[in-house]
């Protein structure tokens, strides 16, 4: 069954963990092998041929470049005009893997649908269908004013997330506290006059709940996982996934272990012996479903290889193709065939598709 992936940070892969991601999984992991500069080296599940065989052929692919104050501790850039050039390097290698034909960039409603058609035919060999991309920024600290914003739109991107950990220049993130603010307000009223998608994953409650009153387009959480299950600000409380569905949104589960169980410890915990599989993300799944009476606003958004591999996924996954697994155990949950196809790519679908109409 065709898989849409809402949030994958290929470009992040590419460029500061030096993957080439037009190899095959295990060529990527032995050429890391002895590497110790990044805490999952030779872990890395997710390549473009990798994507190719799990027949995941549209996917949310990130810009990222957080700008960090000098009284911030988290690593990022020290001015907004280098986390920018930043995500412009980024965008080259999105552009360079089209020019390839790895990838093709998806920006509305002709391109959708003319990328569906070809990934549904057939007759076309999967290896020579490109990866098509909705270009996405995680957290908008690059965004230096928002005459940048529109260049951002003008080069595809379609979907922002203000912020990411910590504080940032439009909102506050995971980990942090605290409002928008007049920027934020200013940010989301332009994104929603140029129809651009808000990702509310990574903001903390006092910016999630200002955000939904700000802002009256279209809206998603491309990867967030349930608070009722992983006690964590990182997560979403119950309120706020009823909040959601009442916008019409699609929540996509994640795949990274400390959000998935309860007391997982970054180096220590191993996936097998915290029981962390891919049922596991099912029962984060079936949270959201109980709450909406429906399958209607649930997908995938797996977040593999963002800054975490193999030693920190679900045991039983060992490369993104892995995702078609989730088919039979949902089915073994009592979701029928329907319900699979919303959650592996129709709810998604229908959400674009709505987002991007005249």
């Amino acid at each position: 069954m065709f898989i849409i992936d809402a949030h994958l940070d290929l470009s992040m892969n590419a460029l500061e963990w030096n993957r080439d991601l037009t190899k095959a999984v295990a060529e990527i992991n032995q050429r890391e092998k002895g590497l110790t500069d990044k805490p999952d080296r030779g872990n890395a599940v997710v390549s473009l041929p990798e994507l190719r065989k799990g027949n995941i052929g549209l996917v949310v692919a990130t810009q990222i470049a957080r700008y960090v104050a000098p009284d911030n501790p988290l690593p990022g850039w020290h001015s907004p005009e280098q986390a920018w050039a930043q995500t412009q390097g980024q965008l080259a290698w999105y552009k360079a893997m089209e020019a390839k034909g790895e990838m093709v960039q998806i920006k509305d409603l002709i391109s959708l649908e003319a990328h569906l058609k070809l990934w549904n035919d057939d007759t076309i060999a999967s290896v020579s269908k490109p990866i098509g991309y909705i270009l996405s920024l995680e957290g908008a600290d690059s965004i230096i004013n928002l005459d940048y914003l529109h260049l951002a739109w003008q080069s595809g991107l379609r979907a922002i997330g203000p912020a990411h950990y910590g504080s940032g220049r439009y909102a506050q993130g995971t980990d942090a506290k605290g409002l928008m603010g007049p920027k934020g307000h200013q940010l989301l009223s332009e994104m929603e006059r140029l129809r651009i998608i808000l990702d509310v994953t990574h903001l903390c409650d006092d910016s999630f709940w200002e955000a939904l009153d700000h802002f009256n387009g279209p809206l998603w959480a491309s990867h967030n996982n349930c608070r009722a299950l992983v006690n964590h600000n990182r997560q979403f409380s119950d309120e706020q996934i009823k909040a959601l569905i009442e916008r019409g949104a699609v929540i996509g589960g994640a795949l990274d272990a400390w959000m998935m169980v309860s007391n997982w410890q970054r180096g220590l915990s191993t996936p097998l012996e915290m029981q962390c599989n891919l049922d596991v993300l099912i029962d984060h799944l079936d949270h959201i479903c109980q709450l909406a009476g429906n399958s209607l606003h649930i997908g995938i958004g797996s977040d593999l290889d963002g800054a975490f591999g193999r030693e920190q996924c679900p045991y039983d996954l060992h490369t993104i193709a892995d995702l078609q697994l989730l088919k039979e155990k949902l089915m073994n949950r009592g979701y029928q065939e329907p319900d699979v196809t919303n959650i592996f790519h129709g709810n998604w679908l229908r959400f674009l598709r709505n987002a991007w109409q005249n």
